[in-house]
Protein backbone atom coordinates (compact mmCIF):
# COMPACT_ATOMS: atom_id res chain seq x y z
CA UNK A 1 0.00 0.00 0.00
CA UNK A 2 1.41 3.39 -0.96
CA UNK A 3 1.91 6.10 1.62
CA UNK A 4 -0.89 8.24 0.13
CA UNK A 5 -3.36 5.35 0.15
CA UNK A 6 -2.39 4.52 3.72
CA UNK A 7 -3.01 8.11 4.84
CA UNK A 8 -6.40 8.18 3.09
CA UNK A 9 -7.43 4.92 4.77
CA UNK A 10 -6.34 6.26 8.17
CA UNK A 11 -8.28 9.51 7.62
CA UNK A 12 -11.37 7.62 6.45
CA UNK A 13 -11.12 5.31 9.44
CA UNK A 14 -10.87 8.28 11.76
CA UNK A 15 -14.00 9.86 10.30
CA UNK A 16 -15.90 6.55 10.52
CA UNK A 17 -14.73 5.87 14.09
CA UNK A 18 -15.80 9.32 15.28
CA UNK A 19 -19.07 9.74 13.34
CA UNK A 20 -21.22 7.07 15.00
CA UNK A 21 -20.37 7.98 18.61
CA UNK A 22 -20.96 11.65 17.80
CA UNK A 23 -24.41 10.87 16.35
CA UNK A 24 -25.27 8.77 19.42
CA UNK A 25 -24.14 11.48 21.82
CA UNK A 26 -26.02 14.28 20.02
CA UNK A 27 -29.32 12.35 20.17
CA UNK A 28 -29.74 12.35 23.99
CA UNK A 29 -27.83 9.15 24.74
CA UNK A 30 -28.89 6.46 27.15
CA UNK A 31 -26.47 4.47 29.29
CA UNK A 32 -25.96 1.84 26.58
CA UNK A 33 -25.21 4.45 23.94
CA UNK A 34 -22.69 6.16 26.22
CA UNK A 35 -20.89 2.87 26.84
CA UNK A 36 -21.05 1.98 23.13
CA UNK A 37 -19.70 5.40 22.14
CA UNK A 38 -16.85 5.11 24.64
CA UNK A 39 -15.90 1.61 23.46
CA UNK A 40 -16.10 2.52 19.78
CA UNK A 41 -14.14 5.73 20.33
CA UNK A 42 -11.40 3.87 22.21
CA UNK A 43 -11.24 1.16 19.55
CA UNK A 44 -11.06 3.79 16.82
CA UNK A 45 -8.26 5.68 18.53
CA UNK A 46 -6.33 2.43 19.10
CA UNK A 47 -6.73 1.46 15.44
CA UNK A 48 -5.59 4.89 14.26
CA UNK A 49 -2.56 4.87 16.55
CA UNK A 50 -1.62 1.42 15.26
CA UNK A 51 -2.08 2.57 11.66
CA UNK A 52 0.05 5.65 12.14
CA UNK A 53 2.83 3.91 14.05
CA UNK A 54 2.91 0.80 11.87
CA UNK A 55 6.06 0.60 9.88
CA UNK A 56 5.66 0.23 6.13
CA UNK A 57 8.37 -1.96 4.59
CA UNK A 58 10.67 -0.21 2.17
CA UNK A 59 10.21 -1.30 -1.44
CA UNK A 60 13.13 -3.19 -2.82
CA UNK A 61 14.20 -6.27 -4.66
CA UNK A 62 13.02 -9.68 -3.55
CA UNK A 63 15.37 -12.27 -5.02
CA UNK A 64 14.96 -16.04 -4.81
CA UNK A 65 17.11 -18.88 -6.12
CA UNK A 66 15.58 -22.37 -5.96
CA UNK A 67 17.01 -25.63 -7.24
CA UNK A 68 20.12 -24.05 -8.68
CA UNK A 69 22.77 -25.93 -10.59
CA UNK A 70 26.48 -26.34 -9.88
CA UNK A 71 28.88 -23.45 -10.45
CA UNK A 72 32.65 -23.72 -10.96
CA UNK A 73 34.96 -20.80 -11.63
CA UNK A 74 38.70 -20.26 -12.15
CA UNK A 75 41.10 -18.14 -14.26
CA UNK A 76 39.39 -14.85 -13.51
CA UNK A 77 36.13 -15.88 -15.13
CA UNK A 78 32.61 -15.72 -13.80
CA UNK A 79 29.97 -18.40 -13.94
CA UNK A 80 26.36 -17.71 -13.12
CA UNK A 81 23.20 -19.79 -13.41
CA UNK A 82 21.10 -17.67 -11.05
CA UNK A 83 20.33 -13.97 -10.65
CA UNK A 84 22.96 -11.21 -10.77
CA UNK A 85 21.94 -7.83 -9.45
CA UNK A 86 24.82 -5.41 -8.66
CA UNK A 87 24.59 -4.44 -5.00
CA UNK A 88 20.91 -5.41 -4.92
CA UNK A 89 20.06 -2.53 -7.27
CA UNK A 90 16.80 -2.34 -9.15
CA UNK A 91 13.25 -2.97 -8.16
CA UNK A 92 10.85 -5.85 -8.24
CA UNK A 93 11.69 -9.46 -7.65
CA UNK A 94 14.19 -11.83 -9.22
CA UNK A 95 13.82 -15.59 -9.12
CA UNK A 96 16.29 -18.28 -10.18
CA UNK A 97 14.65 -21.69 -10.18
CA UNK A 98 16.07 -25.03 -11.33
CA UNK A 99 19.09 -23.40 -12.98
CA UNK A 100 21.81 -25.32 -14.78
CA UNK A 101 25.50 -25.64 -13.97
CA UNK A 102 27.91 -22.69 -14.17
CA UNK A 103 31.64 -23.16 -14.82
CA UNK A 104 34.54 -20.71 -15.00
CA UNK A 105 38.25 -21.62 -14.77
CA UNK A 106 41.40 -19.74 -13.62
CA UNK A 107 42.52 -17.49 -10.73
CA UNK A 108 40.03 -14.83 -9.58
CA UNK A 109 37.10 -16.60 -11.14
CA UNK A 110 33.55 -16.49 -9.79
CA UNK A 111 30.68 -18.88 -10.23
CA UNK A 112 27.10 -18.45 -9.06
CA UNK A 113 23.98 -20.54 -9.38
CA UNK A 114 21.73 -18.41 -7.19
CA UNK A 115 21.33 -14.69 -6.57
CA UNK A 116 24.46 -12.48 -6.74
CA UNK A 117 24.28 -9.02 -5.10
CA UNK A 118 28.02 -8.31 -5.08
CA UNK A 119 28.96 -4.72 -6.03
CA UNK A 120 30.52 -5.76 -9.33
CA UNK A 121 28.04 -8.47 -10.29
Amino acid sequence: MTRTTRMLVIAGGGVAAVSTPVVWLLDGPGAGQLVGAAVQGAAGVAALVRGVLRRVPEPGPTDTAIGTGRAEASGGGRANTGVRRPGGAGGGSATARDTGDATATGPGSRANTGVDHSPDA
